[in-house]
């Protein structure tokens, strides 16, 4: 389902659009959303940028223009989720703080990887698959594990220098 509250731009390609969930986002021109990917209100998705399947971008996630979004990615935005109050009274919308997530230009997230909320994710940087970041990755990093750890820098890895082999 596509709300009529989604602001798609020019060039949006949605993959089977009847298999996906987006509503009060914004997707920038050029990008592509996979089969199966929800999209929340008060998230937005840059120019040129690629969400693979089965990926969830809940509310107060930003990606910037040019980023990749493996498989399986899940956001989160809550730093305590929980089901009731301390009172045992159930949660309502008014009951947590939303916290913003940042995925800045060009980075990449492998698949089934797990963003916590609150953190960055430099320009450039590399997230491993399955890796469950829980800090700020900074720009052009390599990131990996649980919880993710850096194991390398981008330049040095496009160089093939000996540090990022070892690194892989």
């Amino acid at each position: 389902m596509i709300a009529s509250s989604v602001a798609l731009d020019d060039g949006v390609v949605i993959h089977h659009p009847d298999l996906v969930n987006l509503y009060g986002c914004t997707v920038g021109a050029g990008s592509r959303i996979g089969t199966f990917v929800e999209i929340q209100k008060n998230a937005s998705v840059g120019r040129n940028c690629k969400i693979s399947s089965h990926t969830f971008i809940c509310e107060g996630v930003t990606i910037e223009d040019g980023v990749f979004v493996g498989h399986g990615v899940m956001f989160t935005n809550d730093l305590h989720p929980r089901a009731v109050n301390p009172d045992g009274s159930l949660q309502t919308d008014t009951d947590w703080e939303m916290v913003p997530t940042l995925v800045r230009r060009h980075a990449s997230i492998g698949s089934n990887a797990t963003i916590l909320a609150g953190v960055t994710i430099g320009e450039g940087a590399l997230v491993g698959a399955g890796a469950v970041v829980t800090k700020d990755v900074p720009a052009e990093a390599i990131v990996a594990g649980v919880p993710a750890r850096i194991t390398g820098h981008v330049k040095d890895a496009q160089s093939g220098s000996v540090s990022a082999r070892r690194a892989r």
